[in-house]
């Protein structure tokens, strides 16, 4: 009998907890939150301007579709902070202009055996390809291949030309 005191006693006090706890209001949406029914994308941290040209003509004169190179650091795959405008904007355009298909290059520098630098350039085009993915482009649209160390842009052998060469390049066809 004893322990059904206990029981009943541990039930009323989280009933009681339960009837104290305060009640949440739900936050109305703003600019940083989004609708109801909809989640927000971590990934992107940057808005996207409007009133830039997504057009198949803005690839050559949007600024921020200019820019067709994502960098990445020793051995990594995850892509910088720097990075995240340039790939939304892309990502708006494949989601605007479905005609296109988008091709992703993964590069690595000399350094690694050959096996190892291909594999890293195909995961850093995938990581690239995830995030347009999770920005509304569709995976149809976007490509990838690795050319791991066989298309390096710099061949001295020092840290600023490994660097530049530990890449995803951006090309587009329609």
């Amino acid at each position: 009998m004893n322990n059904s005191i206990r029981v009943l006693a541990i039930a009323l006090t989280v009933v009681g907890l339960a009837a104290c706890a305060k009640k949440v209001k739900p936050v109305e949406p703003t600019e940083t939150t989004p609708p109801a029914g909809q989640t927000q994308n971590p990934t992107n941290t940057q808005a996207v301007d409007p009133s830039q040209d997504f057009s198949p003509e803005g690839l050559n004169r949007n600024p921020c579709l200019m820019k067709r190179t994502v960098n990445f650091d020793l051995d990594r795959t995850e892509i910088g902070s720097e990075f995240q405008e340039m790939i939304a904007c892309h990502a708006k355009f494949l989601t605007i202009n479905t005609g296109y298909r988008l091709t992703l290059a993964g590069h690595a520098d000399e350094r690694g055996t050959r096996e190892y630098n291909l594999g890293l350039g195909e995961r850093r085009n995938n990581a690239v390809s995830d995030m347009l993915k999770a920005q509304g482009a569709s995976g149809s649209q976007v490509e990838g291949v690795s050319y791991g160390e066989e298309q390096p842009t710099c061949t001295e052998s020092n840290e600023s030309c490994w660097a530049n060469n530990r890449r995803v390049e951006f090309s587009y066809t329609n």
